[in-house]
């Protein structure tokens, strides 16, 4: 790290220790979740990964800082201040040069957790290739590509052109592992008829994958696919016709590039009365159980 960039004195001290450290991203408590619901999740998941025995890591952009290892009064700022920017990699100058707040996504977040020594993520779902003709492709799959760091998730969001994600992932070099699964779970659905390309059964043999990866200088990153909790988990054929529904409706709307997916998911959560938030908070707090289990054997 460097000047431009802080890391909070207990995740330093973790690192420093060989300890068990989980970065967490801050969009979800900006821009993922209602108010006031998104600050109690956000330290859910910090407890989450203290209670599984390493330290929580969420990283996020306070008056031009970037930080990995955010205090509660930080935490706190990010899911109440206005105006909070959503930040993937290539937006972190404009923050640090211009004094800004901002909560860093899936790419962001592996950047500067990964620039700290961090080696294991928790978010809940990850970005991919978007539906439809224009073929809008996030950022998130290019950092999967070359940082290397075991990022655990529910697999990419629903709403997410699946079966072009999981080519894109491939592509770009990106070991999917399955949680105790072999099918590629679909956020907030278990199955997405997509297959997974290893499955491993314990955050031992998670351990053992990246260390075999790392130790071949192998570049990018893991990604360990959890299914969603079953008692939360919503029937994939319910997912899929809902958001068929939601993406007429943002068409004829005129709802374009990065707002697309916020309003999805928005429509997603009305249509379903609510359990897809249900489901989306299961599944971050069990993804953030499972990085520390995986945290912590590696430590």
């Amino acid at each position: 790290m460097n000047e431009l960039t802080r890391t909070s004195p207990d995740v330093a001290a973790a690192l420093q220790a060989g300890g068990a450290v989980v970065a967490l991203e801050s969009t979800v408590l900006a821009h993922g979740l209602p108010r006031p619901r998104n600050l109690a999740v956000g330290r859910a998941l910090e407890a989450e990964v203290r209670a599984g025995g390493a330290v929580p890591a969420t990283v996020g952009v306070i008056a031009g800082v970037p930080i990995v290892g955010l205090s509660d009064a930080e935490v706190v700022r990010m899911a109440t201040a206005e105006g909070v920017l959503k930040l993937s990699t290539r937006d972190l100058a404009v923050p640090a040069a211009r004094g800004l707040d901002g909560a860093t996504t899936v790419a962001a977040t592996m950047f500067l957790a990964h620039r700290a020594g961090v080696r294991v993520f928790a978010t809940g779902g990850i970005g991919g290739v978007h539906r439809g003709g224009a073929r809008d492709v996030s950022a998130d799959l290019t950092e999967l590509g070359r940082t290397p760091m075991v990022v655990v998730c529910a697999g990419a969001k629903s709403v997410l052109d699946l079966p072009a994600t999981r080519e894109a992932l491939e592509t770009a070099g990106v070991l999917i592992v399955g949680w105790r699964t072999d099918e590629l779970p679909a956020f907030y659905a278990r199955e997405s008829g997509l297959k997974v390309d290893v499955r491993a059964g314990s955050a031992a043999e998670v351990a053992a994958l990246w260390k075999a990866h790392e130790a071949l200088g192998a570049p990018g990153a893991i990604l360990l696919c959890v299914p969603p909790p079953t008692e939360h988990a919503l029937p994939a054929g319910e997912v899929e016709e809902t958001i068929r529904a939601a993406l007429g409706l943002a068409e004829r709307e005129g709802v374009r590039g990065k707002e697309v997916t916020p309003f999805l998911l928005r429509a997603v959560a009305e249509s379903t009365g609510g359990r897809s938030l249900e489901a989306n908070v299961a599944l971050l707090r069990n993804n953030a159980r499972v990085a520390a289990a995986v945290a912590a054997a590696l430590a």
